[in-house]
């Protein structure tokens, strides 16, 4: 089948869509990518979801508009891309939503909210919608995280040297694959969080991002900012573990300032590029891994992955497209994955790595323009991923 996923990350920066033609063939799954593109929010809807990211205080009026527009942003989104990249031949939608709110409290996670209700995306695509992609693995006492370790596992798996996927969102997560051991994943700290914080606080909010990584590279680390950032105790907890902007959000950056001081602007992106560099490579190094594939978009910040691939020697740093999945679309076609498996009865994540009880199927289903008809549920878990490549 034609599955589209969609994915909007911390950064709040559009929408990712993917399609992808999936089928199980016993324990292989078969992905053959179909392409992908970022819708932009709507003007002035980006602003709103940061207003209400923590940890800004927000209200259920908020929340409810919030839903709806993100809801019938991904709608217009999929709608899109059901017809440019599916050729109207989709089957499925599969929704992780705008993350709202990931509530932790030390290492357990009691709760996810993810905003961007399905049945706006049911409505304009006629599509039935599997979304709340989360949930399920937290009730079943797992911290909803990193859910990209799926994907990694099935498409790693098998390979003679230990390897690990890193995504570099707002936040990092890692995921460790090694022959003859549990897998592992972990949210390594932030990603692009922080860097992305401390661009907008020195341009009065009129950039988002250190374009390039202009700014990082024209400074140094700050050895007292970097001390006090670096003493985070996160860091040191063990995995399975996840974290996100409640953490690492705006008033992290600005409570280690206060101690410090702050560095000029150059300084400033120089420390928090390689804080995120430190705690990644620190996070991977007990595992001796020999090869770390990177996505997501962080890697479009080349003193950032300077750093990383640095801090990570003499293991290497490659793009996570040399494996088949286009670096900025990874999470995208996770997503459709995700949903793949819950409408043939499968499972949507691994407890060895979200420290869950079980093996839940993820998500919730919205029908479509028809009545719901699955497929009977599938015998057998997939133990392997291919990524296939289009014929023209």
């Amino acid at each position: 089948m034609i599955v589209l996923g969609l994915s909007s990350g911390t950064s709040a920066d559009g929408i990712d869509v993917a399609a992808a033609r999936l089928e199980l063939d016993a324990d292989l799954v078969r992905l053959t990518p179909l392409g992908h593109r970022t819708v932009p929010y709507p003007a002035g809807l980006r602003q709103e979801i940061r207003g209400a990211l923590p940890p800004a205080a927000t209200t259920a009026e908020t929340v409810c508009r919030l839903d709806t527009r993100i809801g019938q942003a991904f709608g217009e989104a999929a709608r899109l891309g059901a017809g440019e990249l599916a050729d109207g031949r989709a089957d499925l939608v599969a929704s992780h939503g705008q993350t709202l709110f990931h509530w932790v409290e030390g290492t357990a996670v009691r709760g996810t909210l993810q905003l961007g209700q399905p049945a706006w995306i049911a409505e304009a695509t006629g599509l039935p919608v599997v979304s709340d992609l989360r949930t399920a693995d937290v009730a079943a006492g797992g911290r909803g995280a990193p859910l990209a370790a799926l994907l990694d596992v099935l498409l790693l798996g098998g390979r003679a040297e230990p390897a690990a996927a890193l995504n570099l969102g707002g936040i990092a997560n890692a995921t460790v694959v090694r022959d003859g051991a549990p897998p592992e994943a972990f949210d390594t700290g932030p990603g692009n969080a922080l860097l992305d914080a401390a661009v907008r606080r020195v341009t009065g909010g009129r950039a988002d991002l250190d374009a390039d990584g202009a700014l990082a590279r024209s400074g140094s680390p700050d050895p007292a900012l970097l001390e006090i950032l670096l003493a985070e105790p996160y860091y040191r907890l063990a995995p399975p573990k996840t974290t996100g902007l409640e953490l690492f959000g705006p008033d992290h950056l600005d409570a280690a300032l206060r101690r410090a001081g702050t560095p000029g602007d150059g300084d400033l992106l120089a420390t928090l590029a390689e804080v995120t560099a430190v705690t990644v490579a620190d996070a991977l190094r007990p595992y001796g891994v020999a090869e770390v594939f990177a996505s997501g978009g962080g890697t479009h910040n080349p003193e950032l992955m300077r750093r990383i691939a640095a801090r990570l020697h003499p293991a290497r740093l490659r793009p996570f497209d040399t494996l088949g999945l286009d670096n900025d679309a990874k999470e995208a076609y996770l997503f459709a994955l995700i949903g793949f498996l819950t409408w043939h009865g499968l499972a949507g994540s691994l407890p060895a790595c979200t420290g869950a009880r079980r093996a839940p199927l993820a998500g919730r289903l919205t029908p479509g323009a028809g009545p719901l008809r699955l497929p009977e549920p599938a015998a057998t878990a997939p133990g392997r991923l291919r990524v296939d490549a289009q014929v023209p």
